[in-house]
């Protein structure tokens, strides 16, 4: 599946690496821990990591992105990680590279790359890189492992979503025999601020259903202003709120900006990503986002999102 990639990469000598914007584990750790894997089996190479700020994820190693010019991209290779749509792609200079590659698990959007590798059934980037290691015969380090894994346990939810399968445990399996500290993943992500845990408890108590129970939570732009918290952590941060509520299937969090109305949904049991990409989102089967232009909008997805309720298909 990796042959025409590695191909490619043996054939420059520059390669950078982008991935989606306000990334989460999966696109810092498949972006780490490729760029500490090519590092390692192609010394000579020059290796970059570009991208926006790893925000709650900048715990990771090496998650302080790499800043070059503009030239750096003459004759370079740019390596696009776990994005399903060009407008997602962090640090749009990737067009300037003289190639272009794609690793991706979602949903397929569009092509947006010279050379494309995507698989849906993989629970993560992170565990197709680990699959094009090991497919290819290239040497993992313990930190690349690491932050490898880190994005294996969060897009597989603690390895508890249905994208989780055995060979999800057959590559976590070799990512922890490179004997790395897993209690210090785990610790980073699932211990919070007091700030945090307090911030939760207030959108718990802004949680409202619709007829057919789709759990939905709407935060206005004024109201967003005045929380502490930035656009991302309200957005993305929150949705989870509302994903262990018995007898609630779909849920959506809503976030308006002065750039239109932010759309995570959910769920634990239906195809919703057909409704995101009605929208002009994407993403995965069961975990999707989009933007909107405003509230009339998103009660328009709201609706379509009961209507899957309703009907349980």
């Amino acid at each position: 599946m990796f042959e025409q990639i590695l191909e490619l990469i043996k054939e420059f000598d520059t390669i950078i690496i982008h991935r989606h914007k306000n990334p989460d584990g999966d696109a810092l750790g498949s972006q780490i821990g490729l760029k500490n894997i090519l590092k390692e089996n192609f010394p000579s190479k020059r290796v970059f990591a570009v991208g926006d700020p790893a925000g709650r994820y900048a715990f990771m190693h090496e998650s302080v992105m790499d800043v070059i010019d503009n030239s750096t991209y003459e004759n370079a290779l740019a390596v696009i990680l776990d994005t399903s749509a060009s407008s997602l792609i962090s640090d749009e200079r990737y067009t300037l590279a003289k190639k272009t590659a794609r690793i991706d698990h979602h949903i397929f959007c569009e092509k947006i790359a010279d050379l494309e590798v995507t698989d849906t059934s993989y629970e993560s980037c992170c565990g197709l890189i680990t699959e094009f290691a090991i497919e290819c015969g290239l040497s993992v380090t313990a930190e690349a492992a690491k932050s490898l894994y880190t994005g294996m346990v969060t897009d597989s939810g603690r390895f508890r979503y249905d994208s989780t399968n055995a060979n999800t445990f057959r590559l976590a399996s070799f990512l922890i025999g490179h004997r790395f500290n897993a209690g210090d993943i785990y610790r980073n992500l699932y211990a919070d601020d007091f700030s945090f845990i307090r911030l939760r408890a207030q959108f718990v108590l802004k949680v409202k259903f619709t007829d057919a129970n789709v759990a939905y939570i709407y935060t206005p732009i004024d109201e967003l202003k005045g929380y502490s918290a930035d656009t991302f952590t309200i957005s993305r941060g929150m949705v989870g709120v509302m994903s262990e509520i018995r007898g609630v299937d779909i849920w959506a969090n809503f976030t308006e900006t002065e750039n239109g109305v932010l759309c995570e949904i959910r769920s634990s049991l239906y195809n919703i990503n057909r409704v995101a990409v009605k929208y002009g989102g994407g993403g995965h089967e069961k975990a999707s986002g989009a933007t909107l232009k405003d509230y009339d909008e998103a009660m328009k997805l709201l609706s379509d999102l009961n209507e899957i309720a309703r009907n349980k298909k």
